[in-house]
C-alpha cells in the first residue's frame, strides 16, 4: 500500500472509531437514535470517502445500505462467561488474502437470549494491538444477508458497543456485513463454528 492509500485507510478508521464513540452516547439514552445516526454515518462514509468498499456507481452509494427496522428487543448487555472446558486455549488461523492469516484466541463467550437462544464466541484477535471480535453467522446468511456471515464487534478496527464491568453491549440491530460483501478483493476474516446459530437474525444490514 502506497503512502496515499496508508492515510486513506488511517482515516477511514479514525472516521469509523469516532461514529461509534457518538454512537455510544447517544445510544446510552436512546438506542434506536442511536443506531439511525450510526447508519447515517455509514451512508456517508460508504459514499463519499475514498476507502469506501463500494465500486463507483454503486447504487447502494446514493440509496444508503439496507437494514432491518431497529428492534429494541435484540440489545442487550451480556456477562463475558468463561469459556467452556472443552475449548481450552484452542487458537483458530482465519485465511485473510494477501495479509496472511488472522489468529484468533478464545476470549470468552456470551449467550444470546432469545429469540437466537445460543452461546456464541468472543475472540481476541492475536495482532498487533489485539481487539475483540465477534462475528455471527445466522439463520438469515446466505439468503437475506451476506452467506459469509456478519460483524457485530470489531474493536480493532473502532466498532464496539461498550458495556459496563465484565460485560459487552450486544445489539444486534448493529449487525453489518464486512468489505467482502461488496468487493471480492478484500479478504474477511468469516465467523467460524462456534458463531454460526441456526436461528435467523432478522436485525442489522441486510442484502436489500
Amino acid at each position: 500500500m502506497n503512502g496515499t492509500g496508508a492515510l486513506q485507510l488511517t482515516d477511514w478508521r479514525r472516521r469509523v472509531g469516532e461514529l461509534y464513540a457518538v454512537t455510544r452516547t447517544a445510544c446510552a439514552t436512546d438506542p434506536e437514535g442511536g443506531h439511525a445516526l450510526w447508519r447515517s454515518g455509514r451512508d456517508a462514509l460508504f459514499r463519499d470517502h475514498p476507502q469506501s468498499p463500494l465500486a463507483p456507481g454503486d447504487p447502494l452509494r446514493d440509496t444508503g445500505l439496507p437494514y432491518w427496522p431497529y428492534d429494541p428487543a435484540l440489545r442487550f448487555e451480556l456477562p463475558l462467561l468463561p469459556l467452556l472446558p472443552a475449548a481450552g486455549d484452542a487458537e483458530l488461523g482465519l485465511p485473510t488474502g494477501a495479509d496472511g492469516t488472522t489468529t484468533l484466541r478464545p476470549a470468552g463467550r456470551v449467550r444470546l437470549p432469545a429469540p437466537v437462544e445460543a452461546a456464541v464466541g468472543v475472540w481476541w484477535l492475536a495482532q498487533y494491538a489485539g481487539g475483540l471480535f465477534l462475528p455471527l453467522r445466522d439463520g438469515t446468511s446466505g439468503t437475506t444477508s451476506y452467506g459469509g456471515g456478519r460483524y457485530l464487534l470489531d474493536t480493532a478496527k473502532g466498532a464496539d458497543l461498550g458495556g459496563g464491568d465484565g460485560a459487552l453491549v450486544v445489539d444486534l440491530n448493529f449487525l453489518y456485513h464486512p468489505s467482502c460483501r461488496y468487493d471480492a478483493a478484500w479478504q474477511c476474516p468469516l465467523a467460524p463454528a462456534g458463531n454460526v446459530v441456526g436461528a435467523p437474525v432478522r436485525a442489522g444490514e441486510r442484502l436489500g
